[in-house]
């Protein structure tokens, strides 16, 4: 029989093959074993356009080349042969029109990679190493090394991965889509890091779209939107003792004080700037990469005290003003800065000098850009159809759909992938309050209740219960933060306790009214003093972090330092004065990168802070405070030990409204571990004020907002005081202090 005049398949096959109609095309493409007139033998299709001849190179008989025939014009290719009768390694030999020829293997030829139990969980929600499957990965399949591609779409008609190594033609690496479960699957061999791509998506009603991966590992810098290919993995880290550490450690009784930072707005190479501009390049931002950045915020965050940054997210996101918060990669580091692996190194560089690393994550809403998420293949996949559900009011983005199985198995795999591949040590999650309440931020007829009728989004508790569940399972230690705004009960209690599992909330009604209390005239506090002594009454409700963050000090809100009243002077020591009394007060504390030296300007992402404000003695003075507070909070176990228990504090006196001043002792385990905080809120030194204190002895003055290195009038207690023997504030001793006029005076009981 001449295999030369044998075709096994159909012309309506060869043109679906060519319009790429196939959901599955490894039906027709690849390698076949087919039956013949009774006789046995092995069927090679293949889909080359623009080729002008295509052969077989037999691996199993030493490199054996055989011509295939060209069934179709367009490029499509069989070969029949009765020399074998089962599959065998072979590779395509393909010639251009100059006669040039170049060899590939087949992606055809392959076995499928995601196994029916990966779909099974992928489809339950619960494979929550997700990204270890879907997105792109480096691998070796049966000893050929490329690239395998998997993605989800299950109401598309057709997805292939397209880029340059095939013109961008949807047509000539069309995805299988296993059975029902949505997932496509390619490998490409010969792909290689470095190589971009998208997925090419036929949509249900055949409209054709480029979509980047949703588990991309890293993206083309901006206005371009590719993916690119790449191998994060073959970073080696270094701190293992750091890792072991946070899994045995808990962060409610250790010192915890965040700097909050905007890597492309903290610092800048600002030579290189200049010298890009006088050559012409408008591209050039200036930005210091990863490595850079490394270690020049761990020199600075180390030498200040913090014991964590948290970053305004570092996931890629196309439009720099939305500070990350928009976030179209969700698996890829923006490459801003640098290469997925140059993070690694930052991430594990601060670990090596004792600084933790947090990440702010946006589970609540993605972007409308035409390459991310939204309307995916076609149809409202990650979000919600109904605008009423799926659309966000306030920033005219897309709300997740939580009640799909994959799409909260995307959101968890996410989380995991950074705590876990990237050793991050907490995610501070955005918009928490968004995510709890269909009817935030919405009119009434603008959303729709729950099935009970009420406005909780039971599809958003179910998955936050199920996130901090298993980011508990599988990265212990890892802290995870929430930017929660009201009064919903046990954000920070444990699930089976039935919280939320977060393992702190900030604690955005402190900032609000200390903020509101700070901006007041001195002679107008005692008016408004329950502002300050109020947060005292939930203050154990839940694990909080006190913020001074990025939102403060955005859209005309002004930096912190011009929210105070009076001149230069009065302005600077207000602000000492609610460092003060913040870091004395229980929780954990954040500030945001400028505020620690009284940044007059807002903060702007296309600028550094203002670091030549420390030329002034000033903003040196606020600085060294922080820096000392930091100090003292590291280093007196009465600040940190029982932060989140009810016998780390007491109030020696809270209503002491005529002279705006508040006195309050933190305790340590040790029950004679104590601190004495004295706060001031009028610009009136008070000689003799009488404090009751729980024990005698001399009580040292540690730190004073008033001394002159802070740029204060040096006002204070000439190192410290003895105790009186007559009662105060129902307590059994007092003390008569000096209390500086806008000031914070902490003092130690030494026997």
């Amino acid at each position: 029989m001449n295999s030369d005049q044998i075709v096994t398949v159909s012309k309506n096959q060869i043109h679906r093959v060519i319009n790429a109609q196939y959901k599955d095309p490894f039906r027709v493409l690849g390698i076949h074993p087919r039956k013949v007139g009774g006789q046995s033998c092995v069927a090679i299709r293949t889909f080359q356009p623009r080729t002008y001849g295509v052969e077989v190179i037999d691996l199993s008989q030493n490199g054996l080349v055989i011509p295939m025939n060209k069934l179709h014009k367009g490029g499509f290719y069989e070969l029949v042969t009765f020399d074998h009768n089962t599959v065998f390694p072979y590779m395509l030999r393909l010639r251009d029109k100059n006669g040039a020829t170049y060899d590939i293997h087949d992606p055809y030829r392959f076995k499928p990679v995601i196994t029916e139990l990966d779909q099974h969980l992928i489809g339950k929600g619960k494979n929550y190493l997700f990204y270890e499957k879907m997105g792109a990965h480096i691998i070796e399949l049966e000893g050929i090394q490329g690239t395998l591609f998997a993605v989800w779409a299950p109401n598309a008609r057709r997805v292939s991965v397209v880029g340059p190594f095939n013109n961008w033609n949807g047509r000539r690496h069309a995805m299988r889509m296993h059975g029902t479960s949505g997932i496509w699957e390619l490998f490409i061999p010969g792909l290689d890091v470095g190589e971009i791509y998208k997925y090419e998506i036929i949509t249900p009603w055949g409209s054709r779209k480029f979509k980047a991966d949703p588990f991309g590992m890293r993206s083309e810098l901006s206005p371009r939107t590719a993916s690119v290919i790449s191998n994060p993995d073959k970073y080696s880290w270094n701190d293992d003792e750091w890792m072991e550490r946070r899994r045995e450690s808990n962060p409610h009784t250790k010192p915890m004080s965040i700097y909050e930072v905007h890597l492309g707005g903290w610092r800048r190479d600002w030579e290189a700037l200049k010298e890009a501009k006088e050559a012409g390049d408008e591209d050039e931002e200036g930005f210091l990469n990863y490595r850079e950045l490394a270690h020049s915020l761990a020199d600075y965050v180390e030498e200040m005290g913090f014991t964590h940054i948290e970053l305004l997210p570092t996931m890629e996101h196309p439009f720099y003003g939305s500070w990350g918060y928009q976030v179209t990669g969700y698996f890829a580091p923006t490459c801003r800065y640098g290469e997925p692996w140059d993070f690694k190194y930052f991430v594990d560089y601060m670990h090596s000098r004792g600084i933790g690393v947090i990440l702010d994550w946006v589970p609540a809403h993605f972007p409308k850009d035409h390459h991310s998420l939204g309307k995916f293949d076609g149809t409202a996949l990650f979000e919600h159809a109904d605008p009423r559900k799926g659309k966000h009011m306030d920033w005219g983005t897309l709300i997740f759909n939580y009640g799909r199985h994959e799409v909260r198995n995307f959101l968890i795999s996410n989380a995991i992938y950074w705590l876990d591949r990237y050793h991050i040590d907490g995610l501070r999650v955005d918009a928490v309050a968004s995510m709890l309440y269909l009817d935030y931020s919405r009119q009434p007829g603008q959303w729709v209740p729950n099935r009970y009728g009420g406005r909780e989004n039971l599809e958003a508790i179910h998955f936050i219960k199920s996130l901090n569940e298993v980011v508990e399972k599988f990265a212990p230690g890892a802290m995870m933060i929430a930017e929660e705004s009201t009064s919903w009960p046990s954000v920070s209690r444990p699930t089976y306790l039935g919280g939320l599992g977060f393992k702190f909330k900030w604690n955005m009604g402190w900032m609000h009214d200390m903020l509101k209390y700070m901006s007041n005239d001195p002679i107008y506090r005692k008016y408004h003093h329950n502002k300050i002594t109020f947060s005292m009454v939930y203050a154990y409700s839940e694990n909080f972090i006190l913020p001074l963050s990025h939102d403060e000090v955005v859209h005309m809100k002004g930096s912190l330092i011009n929210k105070m009243p009076g001149d230069l002077w009065q302005k600077a020591a207000n602000l000492r004065l609610l460092y003060g009394y913040m870091w004395g007060h229980p929780g954990k504390k954040l500030l945001f990168m400028g505020s620690e030296f009284g940044q007059f300007k807002e903060f702007n992402h296309d600028e550094s802070i203002e670091w030549y404000l420390l030329k002034w003695p000033s903003h040196r003075g606020i600085q060294r405070w922080v820096r000392d507070l930091n100090n003292l909070m590291t280093s007196e176990p009465a600040m940190y030990e029982l932060d989140h228990k009810q016998q780390g504090f007491q109030w020696m006196d809270c209503n002491d409204t005529v002279n705006s001043v508040i006195t309050f002792i933190r305790r340590g385990k040790n029950p004679e571990d104590m601190l004495l905080f004295i706060c001031n809120f009028t610009p009136v030194t008070r000689r003799d004020y009488q404090v009751g204190v729980p024990l005698p002895g001399f009580w040292k003055e540690v730190l004073n907002s008033d001394a002159d290195i802070y740029w204060g009038s040096n006002m204070g207690n000439d190192g410290g005081c003895w105790t009186n023997p007559w009662s105060h504030h129902g307590q059994p001793h007092s003390l008569k202090v000096t209390t500086p006029p806008l000031s914070v005076t902490v003092l130690k009981r030494f026997q």
